[in-house]
This record gives C-alpha cells, structure tokens and sequence, in this order.
C-alpha cells in the first residue's frame, strides 16, 4: 500500500513540473507579443492542469484522511472538511 502513495506522490510532481514549464512558455509568450488568443488557450491548459492536480489530491485526501477521521470519531472535523474543500472548487 504505501507504494501506491508514493506512485501518487510521484504523479503529482510530475504534473506540477509540467505545468511549471507550461508557466515559463506562457512567460515566454507574453514577452513575446504572442498572439492573444494562443496564450489564452495555454492559460486554460495551464488552469485544467491545475484543476487535475487538485482532483488527485482531494481523492486521496477523502480516500485516506476523511476515512480516518470518520473511523476515530472526528465524523464532523472530516465533514467540514469536506464543506470547505467544495466551496473552494466552486470559486
């Protein structure tokens, strides 16, 4: 088990460097006068990437942490959690 969660782990940094070097070429674009319309199709790619970054996170967080809260009786501590984490993706 614990080399699944080091297989995520691995899965999220190799995302937040992708995205990193997505984040330089947009740099890259702007300096360069590029096309509007191009370095708004990158910063969309660069935010679904993010948004897929804070999916893998928040299952592994309910698969893992919630579940534990709610089996050592924090079922409300696990619950707002949960609340806060929804409000934060609807903003």
């Amino acid at each position: 088990m614990e080399k699944k969660k080091t297989v995520s782990k691995e899965k999220i940094i190799r995302r937040l460097k992708l995205l990193e070097g997505q984040i330089r070429g947009l740099q890259k674009m702007v300096e360069n006068d590029t096309y509007c319309i191009d370095i708004i199709t990158q910063t969309s790619a660069v935010k679904q990437g993010l948004s897929n970054v804070e999916d893998i996170l928040l299952e592994k967080h309910i698969s893992h942490c919630v579940v534990n809260q709610v089996r050592s009786g924090e079922a409300e501590k696990a619950k707002a959690e949960i609340l806060k984490v929804y409000q934060l993706k609807r903003k």
